[in-house]
């Protein structure tokens, strides 16, 4: 699967930390309070999140994620959960800081590093 913006990665990851899947269905007024957004912002992405096959919501209904949707989600919530346990652990930068961080740095990783990364963390047993 392609790439998707950092914003629209945000919004599957939020999806999920709410508890999304192709069966348990969210509402857009949780997705919007949790990121900050306005609920128009989130009916905004939406449109490109259904078009990709990632996202379903009937007319004003409530959001489910496709399955391609819920795994790529909380893809992004694993990377950003590992990067948050290195730098708020491993490293001591405050969790605020860190939770920042990580988000930041969880759309800009590829996949090769993130996985060198990941077992490199493990190797740690934080």
């Amino acid at each position: 699967m392609e790439k998707m913006s950092p914003s629209h990665e945000d919004y599957l990851e939020a999806m999920v930390e709410l508890g999304g899947t192709a069966d348990a269905a969210i509402r857009s007024v949780d997705v919007a309070a949790k990121l900050g957004v306005s609920k128009a912002s989130v009916n905004k992405a939406m449109s490109v999140l259904k078009e990709k096959g990632l996202a379903e919501q009937p007319y004003y209904g409530d959001i489910t994620l496709t399955q391609e949707g819920y795994e790529y989600g909380r893809a992004v919530l694993d990377r950003h959960q590992m990067l948050f346990l290195f730098l708020s652990k491993a490293l001591g930068i405050p969790e605020e800081q860190a939770n920042k961080e990580a988000c930041l740095m969880e759309h800009a990783i590829s996949d090769e590093s993130m996985k060198k990364w990941e077992a490199y963390i493990k190797s740690l047993d934080l």
